[in-house]
């Protein structure tokens, strides 16, 4: 008898054992203070796992983030600043991200330059990326992405703005790849110089509730291009061109080639200004490089300043800039 009972409490044992293995459990929170390594930081932590930056300014710290699973963030109701310094990961970015499923909070990148001129705030390799309430100023490059077909960006709550200016390159403030997915929803992007402000090659994007404002003194390019066309859905935005604008479109699609195969472009409820005397497109596209079964939607809206497009139908309204 006493055998038998052996035998079953080493089987519930045995069992319980199992079962707490196949449970998912909290990953441990690794704390960096001003002054810390981040790199060794980011090298001692497992998948799952939280690396916790302290509220303030960091200086020179980089690193490269490969986990299946981080977050990367800082302190509850905290902002972490990380200045490049003159620093850099991999010759990239002052993070390089390519683990499988990351989240970054509250953490603002500044400063990032490297030789290539391609420093990037954050380069995204691959994998699916969260950011929330962060910041990406005086980078060459807000955020990089790769061209991994299967990656997904998701970007809310975030602002990107302060292009630096220098001859010869293009600076993007966001600069999405031919990954699979975008979603940019309630962020805000200005002070573009030459480049973009965002600039996405993914195969679907979902770009809602932005303010796309260069504001006062920016000179970018596009507000917002997809230049290889794709299923791109944009929706309930505020898209302001400024004065000093390098180009006379705002939102300009299927620029380039080779296209995506699926592309349809719906534009709806969303605001466009043009602030310059000059007239602009407020959406401007390119039947001649898009699929014959390409199909482009722009309704609802309301189109402010001069205009070489009014695209008064379906909806939309034209208004002048000052009244008249």
């Amino acid at each position: 008898m006493r055998r038998r009972h052996a035998l079953v409490a080493g089987a519930a044992l045995a069992w319980a054992a199992h079962r707490a293995a196949a449970q998912p459990t909290a990953g441990a929170t690794i704390r960096v203070e001003r002054g810390e390594s981040l790199s060794l930081a980011l090298d001692r932590a497992r998948a799952g796992d939280t690396v916790e930056l302290a509220a303030g300014d960091h200086f020179g710290q980089t690193g490269v983030v490969d986990q299946g699973a981080l977050t990367l963030r800082a302190e509850p109701g905290g902002r972490a600043v990380l200045h490049a310094g003159g620093r850099h990961a991999e010759g990239k970015a002052i993070v390089v991200v390519r683990g499988g499923d990351v989240r970054v909070q509250g953490i603002e990148f500044r400063g990032a330059r490297v030789p290539n001129g391609n420093g990037a705030g954050i380069r995204f390799e691959r994998g699916r990326l969260q950011l929330a309430e962060c910041g990406f100023f005086d980078n060459e490059m807000g955020l990089l992405s790769a061209n991994d077909g299967s990656a997904e960006l998701h970007v809310d709550r975030c602002e990107f703005g302060e292009a630096p200016r220098h001859q010869g390159f293009l600076h993007h403030l966001l600069y999405v790849g031919s990954i699979r997915r975008l979603e940019l929803e309630r962020s805000r992007l200005s002070g573009g110089w030459r480049g973009h402000l965002v600039k996405c090659r993914a195969r679907e994007a979902r770009v809602r509730c932005n303010r796309l404002d260069d504001g006062v003194g920016g000179e970018a390019s596009y507000e917002l291009e997809f230049p290889n066309g794709g299923l791109a859905e944009v929706t309930g935005n505020l898209v302001v061109q400024s004065m000093a604008t390098q180009n006379s479109a705002l939102l300009a699609y299927g620029a380039e080639s080779p296209s995506h195969d699926a592309c349809r472009l719906v534009v709806a409820n969303n605001t466009f200004v043009n602030e310059a005397d000059a007239p602009a497109w407020f959406v401007r596209t390119w039947p001649e490089r898009l699929p014959p079964d390409a199909v482009v939607e722009v309704r609802d809206n309301l189109m402010i300043g001069a205009a070489f497009d009014g695209r008064v139908a379906d909806g939309n309204r034209w208004l002048p800039l000052h009244g008249g």
